[in-house]
């Protein structure tokens, strides 16, 4: 069942105090995951005699009517199994598709989702798939092709960093996430599904843009259908890198923050979003980021020291292996997620996709997300 109410910190404006709300909020974690697995002990599931259920690796989905929302969950005990995770939700929606399913995908070879794409083939179902060149020798993506599934590669400089599938051209599954073992099961990553008809079109008409028109990069048209649309309610917001200008409304939004800006960045070299940063923690907001560690010490430009010298309270994360979101929070209202790293590649070069959600209700669930990350992360 859905929270009303979700109970969110509030963010301290000074390094003293936001150590004491984390110490806090970790009390009351721990606290929460004792009462879960005493709960969780003490119920029976119907599981047939003699077989262990499966319990997820991934976070469980809060779902709606309209959206459910996904997050890995890395530090499960299950995780080392690569079953449960967020890639079981996605197959188990394409095993109920009726028409067509198309993917847009960087990288692919978890092989549920092949499974999946292989079956509705098998149904008759229409089943497409762009990605990026350089990984077309996944052994997953070529039994795809051998199947007779259209597969085709951007064959281009410029990366095809796209991750959406859209079902029945009537729900949009995007977020962080590549379709591969390490992405679902040892990176932090997050997924949205949105059922939506008028969401899913600016996606097939991006899709095809690439698959039927061969155009990626900069000689991608700007032709989203309907870039600002509302869905039971809610004001979204749908842009295509690099033709849309993700960069310039993502500044102008920044700038409209009162509160609070939170981010989680796999990697941040762009300029002009870290002067918009900057711009508000000098007005007095709060701002507060966690970067991927490898990326902070691979990445020619890292905005890292930059930030931090300006006064934001940014931190490196706690992962072994990555943090990957690309995920921007605003006064605790407006969400960004998608492909779209915060670079002048993911701007100018790449294929890309951002959506971004003015809904707290949604917007919590990302901000309990950050939470989780932000305590894991190192000073």
């Amino acid at each position: 069942m859905r929270n009303e109410n979700p109970t969110l910190i509030n963010y301290p404006q000074n390094k003293k105090e936001l150590r004491g709300a984390i110490n806090r909020f970790s009390v009351i974690f721990m606290a929460l995951l004792v009462a879960l697995s005493l709960f969780m002990g003490g119920c029976e599931v119907g599981t047939p005699a003699g077989r262990t259920p499966e319990i997820p690796s991934g976070d469980t989905p809060e779902n709606t009517d309209w959206y459910t929302v996904y997050f890995t969950n890395p530090d499960s005990p299950t995780a080392q199994t690569y079953r449960g995770g967020p890639d079981k939700f996605l197959a188990e929606a394409i095993e109920q598709a009726k028409l067509n399913v198309d993917v847009a995908i960087y990288d692919f070879n978890l092989w549920s989702l092949q499974d999946a794409l292989l079956d509705a083939h098998r149904r008759g179902l229409s089943v497409r798939v762009v990605t990026e060149s350089d990984n077309l020798d996944r052994e997953e993506l070529r039994e795809l092709a051998e199947a007779g599934i259209a597969v085709l590669g951007d064959r281009r400089e410029g990366f095809m960093h796209n991750k959406f599938v859209v079902i029945d051209r009537s729900e949009v599954w995007t977020g962080s996430m590549n379709f591969t073992v390490t992405e679902a099961y040892q990176n932090n990553n997050n997924l949205i599904r949105v059922r939506s008809s008028r969401l899913a079109e600016n996606y097939v008409v991006e899709f095809e843009e690439m698959l039927l028109d061969d155009l990626f990069g900069p000689g991608s048209p700007s032709n989203t259908p309907q870039p600002a649309l509302t869905v039971d309610g809610t004001q979204m917001e749908v842009y295509f890198s690099p033709d849309d200008g993700t960069a310039a409304r993502l500044v102008e939004l920044i700038l409209q923050a009162e509160e609070s800006v939170y981010f989680m960045a796999y990697s941040f070299t762009s300029d002009e979003l870290a002067a918009a940063l900057v711009d508000r923690v000098q007005a007095g907001v709060t701002v507060a980021g966690v970067f991927d560690a490898s990326q902070v010490r691979s990445n020619i430009g890292t905005e890292f020291e930059h930030l931090l010298s300006e006064g934001a309270i940014v931190r490196l994360d706690g992962n072994p292996d990555q943090m990957h979101h690309k995920v921007i929070i605003i006064d605790e209202q407006i969400l960004i997620t998608g492909s779209y790293n915060f670079s002048a590649s993911a701007e100018e070069r790449n294929d890309e996709n951002t959506l971004v959600i003015h809904s707290p209700e949604i917007t919590a669930q990302y901000l309990q997300e950050f939470e989780k990350i932000f305590l894991q992360a190192k000073d």
